[in-house]
């Protein structure tokens, strides 16, 4: 009566570990990806704020 064996989970177990690592390595390439974004977008009013500070200091034209 008690003499059941276990039942093997182990491919669940790896299952599991798959997943968690998909989803961690979706989380990393996002965090990448949003990086690579916000430098794009710190070069971009970098660049925007040159012009504006070039459009100031030149002479006005009346």
């Amino acid at each position: 009566m008690l003499l059941e064996t276990t039942p093997d989970t182990s491919g669940y177990m790896i299952a599991g570990y798959v997943f968690s690592f998909v989803v961690m390595g979706i989380y990393v390439f996002s965090m990448y990806l949003r990086n690579a974004n916000l430098k794009r977008d710190a070069e971009t009013l970098e660049s925007l704020q040159a012009e504006e500070a070039k459009k100031a200091s030149s002479p006005k034209k009346k």
